[in-house]
């Protein structure tokens, strides 16, 4: 173990802190964390934890989502860089003016929006029980985004009414992911299957043998009898599954899925983070209040229980 992977584990000790890491994170700091999951599982930890000090090594907006569910604990993001371009694509002028022109309806949230974007939503949803959260809002029109991509996937599992905000909206790694790359992958792992993010286009979606979160896929894989698989979203999910399922083989769908907000996060930048305790997360308490309202709903719905995994 190098000096640096020391020193994070003792300064962890020492501030009694969690460290949580996306699935999309560098393989180096999916190794130091304490747990690795995709936006659903990682706030689900988040909410159990008993540490004082939470390090999410993530982009911002989860960082917001940990920070909304434990106001009373130290919330701290390595890099302020880290920001999802999806998530600064919805503002809060974008839902009112939604909300004026569709009063009865109900505005769900993808977890990948602003704190002060959630603080107007009756509920939120993950990419995991994205259609679940949909299909249990009383009103038959549903105003949801940020992501038009994983709206085409919801309105294909209910009838609701989906309104889309923004129209444009969309995660510019998940997006670029073509019919063309997928067709050339298949064409070199003709014995896999392909397993696609709902943030891929509906092309991409609509060529996939099975679609699902990331928390979905390493499920999926697990039980599936196939013994290779094409991963349609961030490239470094296929270290993740190597890692948990290493008799089976992972092939990237492109090597142009790369998140950079997610690789702007290092050690290094993770040890000075508990060092010095920077960046740490602040949010008014009253988006706090609101927004904590609708990601409460949202475990409501999907029947949360402690320690569950999904």
């Amino acid at each position: 173990m190098t000096n640096i992977y020391l020193e994070i584990k003792k300064l962890k000790e020492n501030r009694n802190a969690i460290i949580l890491a996306h699935n999309y994170q560098r393989p180096e700091v999916q190794e130091i964390a304490d747990f690795v999951g995709d936006s659903l599982v990682l706030g689900r930890k988040a909410l159990d934890t008993d540490a004082e000090t939470i390090v999410f090594c993530g982009v911002y907006f989860m960082a917001e989502t940990a920070k909304i569910i434990n106001p009373e604990k130290r919330v701290l993001i390595p890099d302020l860089l880290a920001k999802c371009p999806m998530a600064q694509m919805l503002t809060p002028k974008d839902i009112e003016e939604k909300k004026s022109k569709y009063p009865d309806a109900e505005v769900v949230l993808y977890v990948n929006s602003s704190a002060e974007t959630k603080a107007l939503a009756d509920c939120v949803c993950t990419s995991a029980n994205a259609s679940e959260v949909v299909n249990s809002m009383e009103s038959n029109i549903v105003i949801f985004g940020p992501d038009r991509n994983l709206a085409y996937y919801v309105e294909e599992r209910t009838k609701k009414d989906i309104i889309i905000v923004p129209e444009w909206g969309n995660c510019p790694t998940h997006n670029q992911l073509s019919k063309d790359d997928v067709l050339r992958a298949m064409k070199r792992h003709p014995a896999a299957e392909l397993i696609a993010h709902p943030e891929t286009i509906p092309e991409v979606q609509r060529m996939a043998d099975k679609i699902a979160s990331t928390e979905g896929m390493v499920k999926y894989c697990k039980e599936s009898d196939a013994d290779e698989f094409i991963i349609g979203t961030e490239n470094d999910m296929i270290y993740r599954l190597k890692r948990d399922i290493p008799e089976k083989k992972f092939y990237m769908a492109s090597s142009a899925t790369v998140c950079p907000p997610m690789k702007s996060i290092t050690l290094e930048k993770l040890r000075d983070s508990l060092k010095n305790y920077i960046y740490e997360v602040k949010i008014p308490e009253n988006i706090i209040k609101n927004a904590k309202r609708a990601i409460d709903r949202m475990f409501e719905i999907s029947k949360y229980k402690k320690n569950e995994q999904v």
